[in-house]
């Protein structure tokens, strides 16, 4: 069917043309952040978003800021479709990124650091309750008929490792490294990792995985359980669409089997911000020689990008 409102927001053309959306929301977030590259595909409805390669190598706060908006915006147009009676122009949601040889580092350590050290608890607060926004409506698909897929085609780690957990597949190339490092400062990844791991190994195994603080191979994690599909370097986009090629048309099962998965085992909003709360306490707990270990993986992430 055709769906003059979605049109407004994405130009449509025959792939591999770009398609930018162009909500008043969108143009605005671009002006501001300009972090996020998006192309659609109409023949799946396909939409692509990628960190632009200039932006930050970790998840500061207005790149957070701007992925939260544009699941906003992706869960405003697929509910129009909806209420209409139209199928989703939106099915499909990529996330990877264009950043050379990185998908993301995480969290931005140098901001804690600076809210650790000013005691800043509702600073703290607010970021873990933002990102756990984000990974709540990945994982759950915003709670509608659209597949979230991660592409990781770089290095994944922390937080941008549970970004990449966080959606229903998660594709990577053989090449990349992901893990939770956040144990060697003394801390845990508390924006949703043991939850979503929960949901792809046992729990002892979740909790021996995050406790390791190890950063694994693409072939590590396939064999785990937790990469989904395992793809040759260069080929991560090739085996996005051969994913999507290979599910479409059977989205009926499919949808029926995830909320299946949902309702047996649950991720709750509530939990999530639960697990914050503590996560907080325990950053403001931090010793200085805790907060000194910190200080080279900040500097690693300022050599990977500001």
């Amino acid at each position: 069917m055709s769906n003059p409102a979605f049109e407004h927001h994405l130009t449509r053309s025959d792939p591999p043309e770009i398609n930018f959306h162009t909500s008043a929301r969108a143009r605005e977030q671009a002006r501001e952040s300009q972090f996020l590259e998006l192309h659609y595909d109409p023949t799946y409805g396909a939409l692509w978003q990628y960190f632009k390669p200039e932006s930050p190598s970790k998840l500061t706060e207005p790149m957070i800021s701007a992925l939260r908006e544009q699941q906003i915006d992706v869960e405003a147009m697929i509910r129009q479709d909806l209420a209409r009676g139209d199928e989703p122009s939106i099915k499909y949601q990529i996330t990877s990124s264009r950043i050379p040889g990185i998908f993301s580092l995480g969290g931005d350590l140098k901001l804690f650091q600076e809210k650790i050290m000013g005691q800043d608890r509702e600073g703290l607060k607010q970021y873990a309750q933002t990102c756990v926004d984000l990974v709540y409506n990945f994982t759950n698909n915003f709670g509608l008929p659209v597949t979230t897929i991660a592409l990781v085609q770089g290095t994944a780690l922390g937080g941008g490792f549970e970004g990449a957990l966080a959606h229903n597949v998660l594709i990577a190339e053989r090449h990349c490294q992901m893990g939770l490092p956040e144990i060697m400062f003394n801390m845990f990844p508390g924006m949703g990792a043991y939850q979503l791991l929960c949901r792809r190994l046992p729990s002892v195994k979740a909790e021996q995985f995050i406790l390791s603080g190890r950063t694994f191979s693409a072939e590590e994690l396939y064999e785990m359980g937790i990469v989904d599909v395992l793809a040759d370097r260069g080929k991560g986009e090739q085996a996005v669409w051969d994913y999507i090629r290979g599910v479409h048309g059977k989205s009926n099962g499919r949808d029926a089997l995830r909320r299946s998965v949902m309702a047996i085992n649950p991720i709750s909003h509530d939990d999530l911000i639960k697990v914050t709360d503590i996560w907080v306490d325990a950053a403001l707990s931090l010793s200085a020689a805790d907060l000194k270990k910190m200080t080279l993986l900040v500097r690693a992430q300022q050599r990977a990008g500001y």
